[in-house]
């Protein structure tokens, strides 16, 4: 599947490249790619540009078939696609979320100096790696029973907090204050659960890390002033998602999907693009076991978040609110959402499909947090291990145009395999030991895999959001100490 694409690309501007509806008959709405050129040439090199324009095909689509500058092939659906269906005549596709259901991150900030910091790097990160379990098929600390794992799935983050995972505040920090109302164990399988209990609490493998960073740019002052964030803080990131139960919980809604394509009579360029309408039993199904995913997944890095504040106070002889080690955000970039946006001058309810892309609400949104209404909502994007991250604010113009949504990070422009190859006999954690980055992993495959030149560069597709007005640049981290599965 890694043949270029050759298809059309109408230039709008500088950074907008349409694919017209008539490159495909099947075609509903164009397709729309973010991208700088040098990007774009990136971008053509696998058939996630033809992916873009299949999703186009999708009964209820609205507006346009979008996709961010981080976009590579997936499953269906491009990673760093957005779709947005009608509720009235549209679909929902579990391809258009992917397997990891609420893959997220979160940011914590901390009172603390790279001056403090730096000389316990290589600590923190022992202890880290101690206290947080990570790898393939990783099993977590939390022992718990079947009802327990029904009431993570109901209640996210709440659950966490009321176990002593966290504090209250954290919740108001959280995308949809950590759960989805819709969210309904009786339709998630015995078998995902199954997979489910062990590993709540685990980072996994991949491209997941907790990551410690310090600020080395601000962009925005004032709003990152708003963050309580400045240049020389430590701060610490957190990527993971919902595990097992969520891989099981789109591999389940994938036999359904296919028979309901058959069952409505729905024409799909691609079987992974496999979905029902979301006023069907099998959409609305699907959409609840999605939220117990999702739920999952914000316990999962409620948990990791709270072992983490433990970790510095041990590690700094303090407390966690002495050190400020505050949630600024956490933010799902592989999610379906019901939410209100202008349609023709219209407010309608769509179902957002965000894979590899995060939600980017402005200020004075109803779901932005009291406590950033003037500023918008935070938005992290994290690059490769080796490079650097971001924190930016939502705004006007992502309601406007893609239906309140941004990148989600580097994008690979690499496969795994590729990746092994081309670091035969290269040792990429001494590599990164020279660059001042202390990296722990469980497996050493997954350094290579994960190594930056498998990614595109963050910072580039991260000015074509700022250069766009879809989202605004905040404030850049660098790493100093990173653990991976």
């Amino acid at each position: 599947m890694k043949q270029s694409w050759e298809g059309p690309l109408n230039k709008i501007d500088d950074y907008r490249w349409e694919i017209p509806k008539t490159y495909n008959s099947g075609m509903r709405v164009p397709g729309l790619i973010y991208a700088s050129s040098n990007l774009l040439e990136k971008i053509r090199q696998d058939q996630a540009p033809e992916q873009v324009a299949n999703v186009a095909f999708l009964p209820g689509i609205v507006g346009r078939s979008l996709a961010m500058p981080d976009i590579h092939w997936g499953y269906g659906f491009c990673i760093g696609g957005v779709a947005a269906t009608s509720l009235d005549n549209g679909v929902i596709s579990p391809g258009g979320v992917g397997f990891d259901i609420n893959c997220g991150i979160r940011l914590l900030r901390t009172n603390l100096t790279l001056k403090e910091v730096k000389p316990k790097v290589e600590l923190l990160v022992d202890e880290l790696f101690r206290a947080v379990p990570s790898g393939v098929g990783s099993k977590g600390k939390i022992k718990i029973s079947y009802n327990e794992i029904r009431d993570v799935l109901r209640r996210g983050s709440k659950w966490a907090v009321e176990r002593g995972f966290g504090w209250e505040e954290d919740i108001l920090f959280t995308e949809e204050e950590g759960c989805m109302k819709d969210a309904n164990p009786d339709l998630v399988s015995k078998h995902a659960m199954e997979r489910g209990k062990p590993q709540l609490g685990t980072l996994g493998s991949g491209n997941h890390f907790l990551e410690i960073q310090v600020i080395d740019k601000v962009y925005d002052p004032e709003v990152a002033r708003e963050l309580g964030l400045e240049e020389g803080q430590i701060t610490v990131m957190i990527h993971c998602g919902s595990r097992g139960l969520g891989h099981q919980v789109c591999t389940d809604y994938l036999v359904t999907m296919q028979k309901a394509v058959s069952r409505y009579g729905i024409q799909l360029p691609d079987r992974q693009l496999a979905c029902a309408p979301l006023s069907s039993p099998e959409g609305k199904n699907y959409y609840a076991a999605m939220a117990c995913a999702a739920n999952y997944a914000w316990a999962n890095r409620q948990c990791i978040m709270h072992w983490t504040r433990e970790v510095f106070a041990k590690v700094f002889r303090s407390t966690p609110e002495e050190l400020g080690l505050k949630l600024i955000y956490d933010v799902a970039h592989n999610i379906a959402k019901i939410e209100e946006h202008s349609l023709e001058g219209k407010r309608v309810k769509l179902c957002v499909h965000r894979k590899g892309a995060t939600r980017a609400f402005p200020p004075f949104h109803p779901d932005v947090p009291e406590k950033y209404k003037k500023i918008g909502q935070p938005v992290l994007i994290p690059g490769d291990m080796g490079r650097c991250s971001y924190c930016l604010v939502g705004t006007e113009k992502a309601m406007e145009e893609t239906f309140g949504s941004t990148c989600h990070g580097a994008g690979r422009v690499m496969s795994r395999m590729k990746a092994k190859k081309q670091a035969r006999g290269r040792d990429i954690q001494q590599e990164l030991r020279e660059k001042g980055i202390i990296v722990k992993a469980e497996s050493r495959g997954t350094l290579v895999e994960e190594m930056s030149d498998a990614y595109k560069d963050v910072s580039e597709v991260v000015e074509v959001m700022h250069q766009t007005g879809i989202s605004r640049k905040v404030v850049r981290m660098r790493p100093l100490g990173v653990i991976k599965g």
